[in-house]
């Protein structure tokens, strides 16, 4: 499917630009090897080979920060020639009792200035990056009609979860990861399995434990 994204014209050589989230996989797992010795025995098998989490970490695409952000003293500024700042605020009065605000913490919104427009019949999630605890912030997560609300932005609430952290949030750093959704009605239907679909299931156990990557080569799908 076909998501389009536009912004104003005074800005399009100066933003990062929506990427694929499979283009923007950090350093950290960039690095990490295959494989990791143990001390004693085989190595063992590391996050790489497994294919959920990583499809978790590609899936969709990433809207990035828009400026570089400087954190120091607990204060945010940034270098920034638009009129309209690259972060902003929510104060707590805004969410009262909600358990990821303390009664005196603000909400940093991370701004975007890309407008979004999916395909009719598909919303958009935006949440925070899958599997990027390394991030010193959490956005919250929101579901928008994409396919009708296409002419403003959507922002980023977040919440600062590194007090400790200084230095420069820079820009292109991937603030939501995004999820074309289409609107359809769930039916949920519960029960225990049938003898053969846990005859099968038993089975399935046995051969995921004793061949090695089993699900990535019998069972999952390839990606387009």
């Amino acid at each position: 499917m076909k998501v389009r994204f536009s912004c104003p014209p005074e800005l399009i050589d100066l933003l990062p630009k929506p990427q694929l989230a499979r283009r923007t996989t950090p350093d950290w797992y960039k690095e990490m090897p295959m494989h990791n010795p143990t001390g004693e025995g085989p190595d063992d098998m590391t996050v790489k080979h497994c294919l959920p989490f990583i499809d978790a970490l590609t899936l969709g695409f990433v809207i990035p920060l828009q400026a570089d952000v400087t954190v120091k003293d607990g204060e945010f500024t940034w270098d920034w020639p638009h009129s309209e700042s690259p972060v902003g605020f929510h104060y707590p009065t805004q969410a009262p009792g909600a358990p990821f605000v303390d009664a005196d913490e603000v909400v940093i919104k991370a701004h975007n200035f890309w407008s979004i427009q999916t395909e009719p019949g598909y919303a958009t999630l935006f949440t925070h990056p899958f599997n990027r605890h390394d991030l010193p912030f959490r956005t919250l997560s929101g579901l928008v009609d994409t396919d009708g609300f296409d002419s403003l932005p959507v922002h980023f609430p977040m919440m600062w979860i590194d007090p400790d952290f200084e230095g420069v949030l820079p820009a292109g750093t991937p603030v939501a990861q995004c999820l074309p959704i289409e609107r359809t009605r769930l039916e949920l239907e519960v029960g225990t399995m049938a003898p053969e679909e846990y005859a099968e299931a038993r089975a399935l156990k046995e051969k995921i434990k004793t061949e090695r990557g089993y699900y990535k080569t019998h069972i999952r799908r390839p990606r387009p």
